[in-house]
């Protein structure tokens, strides 16, 4: 199986399961705050992650799409 192939599935399941996640907090099944807290957690450590993936999907440094801003206001002769 392709790397590709294998970060598309993992991402396509950890969406899955943020979504599975935050119906479960929205729909009111959380019967004590502990749990709430807990599935709080694991929504935000899938953002993360997922944003994570997405960073070193997109590589902005490496194709200079990056949002660097050179605020030295000297001129230069």
């Amino acid at each position: 199986m392709q790397l590709e192939t294998v970060v598309t599935k993992l991402i396509k399941f950890m969406k899955a399961r943020s979504e599975a996640l935050a119906l479960s907090v929205t729909s009111g099944n959380i019967d004590s705050m502990e749990k709430y807290r807990y599935i709080i957690g694991q929504i935000a450590a899938i953002e993360a992650v997922l944003q994570e993936l997405s960073n070193l999907l997109e590589d902005k440094e490496q194709n200079g799409k990056g949002t660097v801003i050179n605020i030295d206001t000297k001129t230069k002769n």
